[in-house]
């Protein structure tokens, strides 16, 4: 096993650093209190060809692997969770789903503007009723002539008023349960389609989340993703997607909450010595270093499971859990280190403890993702190989 990066993959994570360093965290205090970000953010992530960095060439991407995906991840949630969330969003669910499910016609029309950068995709499959129970979804397309019919409102969709696509899930026979649920591509620009911001989110707060309402909204028959009745199969192909990317993040804040420690350790005296020497400030630091380097490693394992074309379902799942967890307590313990400035907005680490909520919640909570470890060791759950699964990397033109 080789546990280096590739010399471009060290380019890379230099790169985005260099970004994350001079545009997102000189401003990121200024953005999270006034709950957005500058748009033209998503100018310099298209630039430095970040939308679409692991489609392929021929779809309008960079072509490079899932791992550099990661990489990505890592160092725009260092940042902040925001801007980790909208390349999640983006690639994780709704690009390499269009990569995995889609026809060419599907690819040429939608993949290929989003790996370049030129639109913005998103993914709605939540409801007010159905989170962790996909089955329990409320939301309907009804074949009519060459279009569906589709009526429904999703909640909690980040990119809910910057993305121009939209995977959308909806039953189209209910009485087969999860197998009559199928995926649409939508569009915000069709008649009977709108959105609504969310307010007051306890993180993440520079980030756009919020609705999605559809009214007799009409869609293409050729806009179905993969086959009526494949929407759970696709759903949750993407959710091994977008875990990937979630767990990748965590890492991000992880180092963040090492960084600012320690710089607060240096700079931090009390009973006649700077705090890091204190043997309780020390455990809290070495349980974070300890997380971080764990988590890495699953979220690396999965990533090259992807370059293979392998199933990684158990291993997402397990990287996407044990690294939010890390993270998490990894947060708590950063505002810990730095007493009462830590609760104050002058330190950046009340940021990373209000963000870190959300990844233990969202694609999965850390219940589910439990149940489901709990299923792969006593063998009442398996993985089958998908009949659409992601490319190998390297990817052949």
């Amino acid at each position: 096993m080789d546990f280096e990066f590739t010399q471009e993959q060290q380019l890379l994570r230099k790169t985005v650093r260099h970004f994350v360093d001079e545009e997102i965290i000189p401003y990121i205090a200024g953005w999270d209190a006034a709950g957005a970000f500058d748009p033209a953010i998503w100018t310099r992530l298209k630039d430095m060809g970040l939308m679409g960095v692991c489609i392929p060439e021929k779809y309008g991407g960079s072509g490079m692997d899932y791992n550099s995906l990661a990489i990505i991840c890592e160092e725009l949630e260092r940042g902040d969770t925001a801007f980790r969330t909208a390349v999640s969003v983006h690639t994780g669910l709704n690009s390499m789903s269009l990569l995995q499910w889609g026809t060419e016609q599907q690819k040429e029309q939608y993949l290929v503007p989003q790996a370049k950068g030129e639109k913005i995709g998103a993914f709605g499959l939540t409801e007010p009723g159905a989170g962790s129970d996909v089955a329990a979804l409320a939301s309907t397309a009804v074949r009519d002539g060459e279009h569906y019919i589709l009526n429904g409102q999703k909640t909690w969709i980040s990119l809910c008023d910057a993305a121009d696509h939209f995977i959308v899930f909806a039953y189209t026979d209910k009485e087969k349960k999860h197998k009559g649920i199928s995926a649409f591509i939508v569009e915000r620009t069709w008649e009977g389609f709108s959105s609504k911001a969310l307010k007051g989110k306890y993180g993440i707060r520079s980030g756009n989340t919020g609705e999605l309402f559809f009214d007799d909204l009409r869609v293409p028959v050729e806009n179905l993703l993969g086959q009526e009745g494949e929407g759970f199969k696709i759903a949750m192909s993407a959710l091994d997607n977008g875990r990937f990317t979630v767990a990748a993040g965590a890492c991000g804040l992880l180092m963040a909450c090492i960084e600012e420690s320690v710089k607060y350790c240096h700079s931090r005296s009390t009973f006649g010595k700077p705090i890091g020497e204190h043997q309780l400030v020390q455990q809290m630091l070495a349980n974070m270093e300890a997380g971080y380097q764990m988590s890495r490693l699953l979220v690396y394992r999965a990533g090259e499971m992807k370059n293979q074309g392998k199933r990684n379902t158990r291993e997402t799942s397990l990287a996407k859990w044990q690294a939010c967890d890390f993270a998490n307590k990894a947060a708590d313990d950063a505002v810990q280190i730095h007493g009462a400035y830590g609760y104050t907005d002058e330190y950046p680490v009340a940021r990373f403890l209000r963000n870190s909520k959300a990844p233990v919640i969202y694609e999965g909570t850390r219940e589910i993702h439990t149940l489901m470890q709990a299923d792969y060791v006593l063998g009442n759950r398996q993985d089958k190989k998908l009949n659409h699964m992601l490319p190998q990397w390297p990817f052949e033109e």
